[in-house]
């Protein structure tokens, strides 16, 4: 028999947006593709970490029939994304290794009985005949929606992470042939993309390449020295929140731990050396914020689901670009601001070139020599990014075939820029130079052409003869290989990416060679302009900010889920900014849903009331628009929570026991009280403030006005804390 649960019924997109994810609009690439995936269409999604790729498969499994099965590599990936679909109140489950036999059953019973509309599923799991035949019957009774693969890249051999169980997947399409496929992946170059087509079998599928640029990230490189790491403890310091530390070796990350610990900061190690126990509580520890840092190897990475870290640091150089540009991005996947630091020292090269020479074959011993080349390869293109004097996006970018103009103001040469020099002929020179070699050598051999070196590659084959041979010896070769790599950077020159980096001339070349194009080159060795910047303080807000936190915090710990899942740092930041005061206005905040206001509203709602409240900020009511703020407010209305608070108090607790039992800051349950005591409810206010205290704070408010705690307080004096002044000043109102 067929099971048909229709989804619920909306008048647009954005309505289903705010109700199941609580956001009011799209980021810009998502809506086209949930319109493709709504069509049933084949899709190819390359969006990188932070732009919303969960959300293109998530909210089409919940307005089609049926059930979605998203294909994830790793268990903390798909755990934390059921995590938070659940906490939005949305049907999700998971099977993976961690499931007992009997909740296998329960979950898959609830799936046939129409529950479930996502299901999250390891490949290896996916490709058992058994699981094939449950999907089997998955088909038939509720229907399957859709196949999302995630972490796509993972299924191609020029990948930087291939997992051969990947390629596996098209047995899948081809059982279900009328099941659409989405692949997502944050990265893929031309190649690779070409590969997932192809291993997945996708039927004309709808591509969808976003920007790869993360405009919120700020990037810098540093030199590393023998101060580096007091730089790297004022950094972690000075930078709010969470931080990943990444190091290229087990020792590093134990010793960096250590000194962070020993220095007061609360930073946990993650290595291929740990047990998988071990491993796995860092983790959790870490995405719960019960600690701050993560210092790690390159096995801490994919899956890592946390939205708000405000800082990643690479204390060594990365193996490549790729890499580099993943690893990074798990800063501020929020959107909201973060840094990104690289640390640059010479000694790192001699590691990563020993670590490829580690290259070699397993049964006959010998080296892979390709694999080495392309590995060098890409080691060069990391010391050019960290080399580099053009815009760290205009270098990052050109790696995947996208092109940036610079001036980012998000980076340190844009915000520290050398002065650009016109190096127009200077190219010319070079661009010839490679022309007249055959296109056939790299950047070093072009250079010492130019620079007439009597190589015995050079004479041998007469290229001393060339008319370009020896016209650039007035630079140096850093001069020269700033130009080079500034040619590549903007795109007026290319480089062959199989491990021998071969420069090739291409149209813009040709436009440079004519004198149709200037070319502006950031020069090494070159005084540096100084930035002027100011920021404005926003204490205040920061303030609020932070109480949000710890709160936000305490929620999770009591539903046992990572902060992030309760609100993003966003929805704080603008609960912090607009501070809204009723359960309504606290609706409008983008990242709260119709479930999300149900479940933690009020506990908001009062903390932010309470906020306000001390620091003279005028109190705003449900039914008064908020120019009317300043006149005497209507009987609050009292909520589940408050009588939660009421019932307790009756029951003859204090108020820091009630706090203590219902796990809420004292301020909190103060903040209950006091509208309790307005709205009549028969609080006896002589067993928690002294009748003679009372009395000063009455005079205080006859003398000042009831709108202001923080001037009854200053009226009064410091022995007079904030919660009995709001206590009293209650009582008084509710007198009439």
């Amino acid at each position: 028999m067929t099971v048909n649960l229709s989804p619920p019924a909306f008048e647009s997109l954005d309505q289903a947006l705010k109700h199941y994810f609580g956001y009011d609009t799209f980021r810009l690439e998502q809506q086209p593709i949930i319109e493709a995936a709504l069509e049933n269409q084949d899709l190819l999604v390359i969006m990188p970490t932070g732009g919303g790729k969960s959300l293109c498969f998530q909210l089409p499994a919940l307005l089609k029939p049926g059930l979605t099965i998203v294909v994830s590599p790793l268990i903390a990936l798909m755990q934390d994304q059921v995590e938070a679909l659940r906490d939005n109140g949305i049907g999700a489950t998971f099977l993976n290794s961690t499931v007992s036999s009997s909740e296998v059953r329960d979950r898959a019973s609830q799936i046939l009985s129409g529950k479930v509309k996502l299901l999250y599923v390891a490949p290896e799991r996916l490709l058992t005949e058994q699981f094939l035949l449950f999907l089997e019957q998955v088909h038939t009774q509720v229907g399957i929606a859709a196949l999302a693969i995630d972490e796509a890249h993972c299924v191609s051999e020029w990948g930087h992470d291939f997992r051969p169980e990947y390629r596996k997947i098209r047995e899948v399409r081809s059982r279900f042939p009328d099941v659409p496929v989405l692949a997502l992946t944050a990265t893929a170059t031309e190649r690779v993309r070409i590969d997932i087509i192809q291993q997945l079998g996708l039927q004309q599928p709808n591509i969808h390449v976003a920007s790869f640029n993360r405009q919120n990230l700020y990037y810098e490189v540093r030199p590393k020295q023998s101060q580096s790491y007091r730089e790297l403890l004022q950094l972690v310091r000075q930078t709010p929140g969470a931080g990943i530390i990444y190091c290229l070796s087990r020792k590093k990350v134990d010793e960096i731990t250590l000194r962070l610990q020993q220095d007061g900061i609360e930073a946990l190690p993650y290595h291929a050396g740990l047990s998988d126990g071990d491993r796995t509580k860092n983790q959790r520890r870490f995405i719960r914020d019960d600690v701050r840092i993560m210092v790690a190897t390159v096995a801490f990475g994919m899956g890592i689901n946390k939205p708000d870290v405000r800082l990643v640091v690479h204390y060594d150089l990365p193996r490549n670009l790729e890499s580099y540009y993943q690893e990074s991005g798990r800063a501020g996947r929020d959107g909201e601001a973060a840094k990104c630091i690289l640390y640059f020292g010479l000694g790192d090269i001699k590691t990563i070139d020993y670590l490829i020479a580690q290259k070699i074959d397993p049964v006959s011993g010998e080296a892979l020599e390709e694999e080495q080349q392309i590995a060098r390869q890409q080691l060069r293109q990391v010391i050019d990014y960290a080399e580099g004097s053009d815009c760290r996006r205009t270098i990052q970018l050109s790696y995947f075939g996208e092109r940036f103009p610079g001036q980012c103001d998000n980076c340190d040469n844009c915000l520290r820029p050398k002065p650009l020099v016109d190096w127009t002929i200077e190219a010319q020179k070079f661009l010839s130079c490679v022309a007249r070699c055959k296109e056939r050598f790299g950047m070093k051999y072009v250079i010492d052409v130019l620079r007439g070196s009597k190589d015995k590659r050079i004479l041998g084959n007469h290229h001393d003869e060339l008319s370009t041979y020896g016209i650039g010896k007035e630079h140096s070769l850093d001069e020269w290989r700033a130009l080079g790599r500034s040619l590549l950077h903007q795109g007026l020159l290319e480089e062959t990416n199989d491990g021998y980096a071969v420069l090739k001339l291409n149209a813009l070349s040709w436009e440079v060679l004519r004198k149709q194009r200037l070319v502006m080159v950031a020069l090494p060795n070159q005084p540096t302009a100084k930035s002027e910047g100011s920021s404005q303080s926003r204490a205040q807000a920061e303030l609020l900010f932070d109480q949000l936190r710890s709160l936000r915090k305490s929620v999770a710990d009591e539903h046992s889920v990572p902060p992030y899942v309760v609100f993003a740092d966003s929805s704080l930041r603008l609960m912090s900014q607009l501070q809204p005061q009723t359960l309504e206005e606290f609706s409008e905040i983008s990242g709260v849903g119709s479930h999300k206001l149900r479940q933690y509203g009020d506990r908001f709602v009062a903390e932010i009331r309470a906020f306000c409240e001390q620091h003279g900020i005028p109190l705003r009511s449900a039914s008064e628009p908020e120019g009317l703020a300043s006149e005497p407010p209507p009987k609050p209305l009292v909520s589940h929570t408050h009588f939660q608070t009421l019932e307790l108090y009756r029951n003859g607790f204090s108020p820091s026991q009630i706090a203590e039992e219902r796990n809420l800051r004292l301020t909190t349950v103060y903040d209950h009280l006091a509208l309790l005591i307005e709205a009549g409810q028969g609080i006896n206010i002589d067993a928690i403030v002294p009748p003679e205290r009372q009395c000063q704070i009455q005079t205080a408010i006859e003398t000042v006005g009831d709108l202001s705690l923080r001037d009854i307080r200053e009226h009064l004096d410091e022995n007079f804390a904030y919660d009995e002044i709001r206590l009293v000043r209650s009582w008084w109102r509710s007198q009439g």
